[in-house]
């Protein structure tokens, strides 16, 4: 079963940072694909970032491009999402993903998306 585990939301001033974290348990990310995605309040789900299992190709949303940044460090088995300038429509639950053999660009669109990690919130706020 693929667990995932999502840490490092909080709240946080416009214009602050947050550093996200995604690592699994009981087995290797080595191999999936992986993605952020994030649900706000009475809106649907969407994609903000994706990264290959190499971390060789990378997707963002255009919302977010240019302050976020989607890593990997396979040896830590860690998937990572460092968020600055953020601003009050992040504000969301942020959710990872895993999914193999899909290109980033699908993953982030939601395609055959099968394992969900439970979330964890971001709220930006003065």
């Amino acid at each position: 079963q693929v667990q995932l585990v999502e840490s490092g939301g909080g709240l946080v001033q416009p214009g602050g940072s947050l550093r996200l974290s995604c690592t699994a348990s009981r087995f290797t990310l080595d191999y999936y694909v992986i993605g952020w995605f994030r649900q706000a309040p009475g809106k649907e789900r969407e994609g903000v970032s994706c990264i290959s299992s190499s971390g060789g190709s990378t997707y963002y949303a255009d919302s977010v491009k240019g302050r976020f940044t989607i890593s990997r460090d396979n040896a830590k088995n860690t998937v990572y999402l460092e968020m600055n300038s953020l601003k009050p429509e992040d504000t969301a639950v942020y959710y990872c993903a895993a999914e193999p053999f899909i290109t980033v660009q699908a993953m982030c669109a939601m395609t055959s998306v099968r394992y969900w990690g439970q979330g964890t919130q971001v709220t930006v706020s003065s």
